[in-house]
């Protein structure tokens, strides 16, 4: 009669055994693809939309012709030719950022993940300003993966360029002030940025980016004003004539 609590013991501690076992190859496969999904989303998905990116400046070059880059093109008077936005999700200029190092990246319209943020580049918000007019034009863009167009913006600073190209003129902005939001703090990209329902007066710009990296608890807000225009085929806006130089 003594013996048989032993086996029952016994073959407790095998059943027990062989669940820790199955439980820590399942452990070991869970940690295998989640370290395969941190690879995919913050390298392999950076992989993809650089490949992307580069391939539309390609196109839009070939479109648009050659810019005289050892020409500073002189700021225009009047008010800047309107560029013709495409359709949704479309892209129809390039952004250049000096304090970037990212050198240039595409702008379309719309600011959907899937059709414009995670594969093309900066997107415009589609009921906000076009560049030169009076309002606020406004940009999203990722800080990490998916290409990470706006990875740097914190390093904007007041008096800072940000550049936008067009097939027909380049529109300069000069960097006005950064703030961290609310992700329902959507007064940022009014037409008078901060004031809803106030009419704009000014020519503004506004950049957009989730805050801190690798989260989306908070937004990143670089304002902007306009400076001035150039038209594309008198050369570069001196703005950018210190980055063809480096």
């Amino acid at each position: 009669m003594a013996a048989r609590p032993r086996h029952r013991a016994s073959s407790r501690t095998t059943v027990l055994g062989r669940t820790i076992g199955v439980l820590g190859e399942l452990l070991i496969t869970l940690g295998a693809l989640l370290l395969l999904f941190l690879i995919w989303q913050l390298w392999w998905t950076d992989v993809m939309a650089d490949r992307e990116q580069s391939g539309i400046i390609a196109g839009l070059e070939d479109e648009w012709g050659d810019v005289d880059s050892e020409r500073i093109a002189p700021a225009q008077d009047g008010p800047p030719p309107v560029p013709d936005t495409l359709g949704d999700s479309m892209v129809w200029g390039t952004m250049h950022v000096p304090a970037f190092d990212r050198e240039r990246f595409p702008l379309a319209e719309g600011v959907s993940l899937e059709k414009v943020l995670n594969v093309k580049g900066a997107g415009h918000y589609p009921d906000t300003a076009l560049p030169g007019q009076v309002g606020n034009f406004s940009v999203a863009g990722h800080r990490n993966t998916y290409g990470r167009v706006f990875e740097d913006i914190a390093r904007l600073k007041g008096g800072d360029p940000v550049v936008v190209e067009t097939a027909d003129a380049f529109y300069v902005y000069e960097v006005t002030e950064s703030l961290v939001v609310d992700p329902g703090d959507v007064e940022v990209i009014a037409p008078t940025p901060g004031e809803i329902g106030v009419e704009p007066t000014e020519q503004m710009m506004t950049l957009t980016a989730c805050h801190p990296m690798y989260s989306a608890r908070e937004r990143y807000i670089v304002h902007a004003e306009f400076a001035y225009w150039t038209d594309r085929d008198d050369g570069i806006p001196e703005a950018l004539a210190s980055t063809e130089e480096n």
